[in-house]
């Protein structure tokens, strides 16, 4: 038996194979029929972790067979379905709730205009009335706070105008108008916002919304328009940089906000010109100033609106999203 060297302590001899100083290989424990690794089968044994028990299968009930299809058994074809129509609008007999009645003439609210009427503060032909759901008869005379009512719904149109007619209610000259082009639209009396001279073409609106054509025409709104002008020549970069920086006419100092050559047309004499000034005839004295002369001005683009599947001499309604835009301009 060797001695130790530091205790003179005599040295056990390894029982490995051939009594060699290398230990021999320790024997794997197993252990629920697994075989422990270095690293996490040790961790289990260490800690009392045993692998989970593999599951025995277990006789699941086998599904009923199914019958077989009859060949001879007559196909079902599906039962279309039909779709009822919506119920026909009413037709206008000529009354109109008085709540409606009085949120048209720009009172306030329907909702409002209850509480007005349950306080007893609307009288319709001299006669108080309380009653929720009364019906206003077309001559009735509704009076509210000492004032008669009128009540008349908002009605909003665009034209695409033709050359040869003037932006006017009534000619003395029995020329050509442009209320000849809308009439028949709407029972309501309309009225143009703004003007385009006789021989430009384009966009015009028509309204009896006296607060929004009020609003448009201001010239603090600042409403954009887009025209396209055909020239007797073509126009020069220079002349560009000098309408977009400003240049000075007889009523003050003005200036486009956007001028480009018209893409696809291949003719520098046509460009496009964005502004907001509502100024009488700006775009025609802005190119005469500089020395053009106009043969064709068609008004594009108005406040976000435009002539997409819009004729020249037809008009269209407004839908309410268009409303609401402009409302918020």
């Amino acid at each position: 038996m060797e001695k130790n060297k530091n205790n003179n302590t005599p040295r056990r001899p390894y029982k490995g194979r051939n009594n060699d100083s290398r230990p021999s290989p320790r024997p794997a424990k197993e252990s629920d029929g697994r075989r422990f690794n270095n690293g996490e089968d040790r961790a289990a044994q260490r800690y009392g972790k045993r692998p989970a028990p593999q599951r025995q299968e277990t006789d699941k009930p086998q599904p009923k067979a199914r019958k077989p299809k009859d060949p001879n058994r007559p196909k079902r074809h599906p039962v279309p379905r039909v779709k009822t129509p919506p119920p026909a609008p009413k037709p206008y007999d000529g009354t109109t709730r008085l709540n409606k009645y009085i949120a048209n003439a720009g009172i306030c609210s329907r909702r409002e205009a209850d509480k007005l009427i349950a306080a007893g503060s609307v009288m319709v032909n001299g006669k108080v009335v309380t009653e929720m759901g009364f019906q206003v008869h077309e001559g009735d005379v509704v009076n509210y706070g000492g004032e008669t009512l009128r009540s008349e719904r908002k009605r909003y149109f665009l034209l695409n105008k033709p050359k040869g007619f003037i932006t006017t209610l009534d000619d003395p000259q029995e020329r050509q108008t442009v209320m000849m082009l809308i009439d028949g639209a709407c029972p309501e009396r309309i009225y143009p916002v703004g003007r385009l001279d006789r021989n430009t073409t384009g966009l015009l609106l028509f309204t009896n919304d006296g607060d929004l054509a009020r609003h448009l025409t201001h010239p603090s709104t600042g409403v954009y328009k887009i025209y396209q002008v055909e020239l007797d020549r073509a126009v020069t970069r220079e002349d560009m940089r000098s309408m977009l920086e400003g240049i000075e006419l007889e009523d003050g100092p003005v200036h486009v906000d956007d001028i480009q050559y018209v893409q696809g047309a291949n003719d520098k004499r046509i460009v496009g010109v964005e502004l907001h000034s509502g100024k009488n005839r700006i775009v025609r004295r802005i190119f005469e100033h500089l020395g053009y002369k106009v043969h064709k001005l068609d008004r594009t683009v108005f406040a976000g609106l435009t002539k997409k599947d819009l004729p020249r001499g037809h008009y269209r309604e407004l839908t309410e999203k268009e409303v609401g835009y402009l409302k918020m301009i």
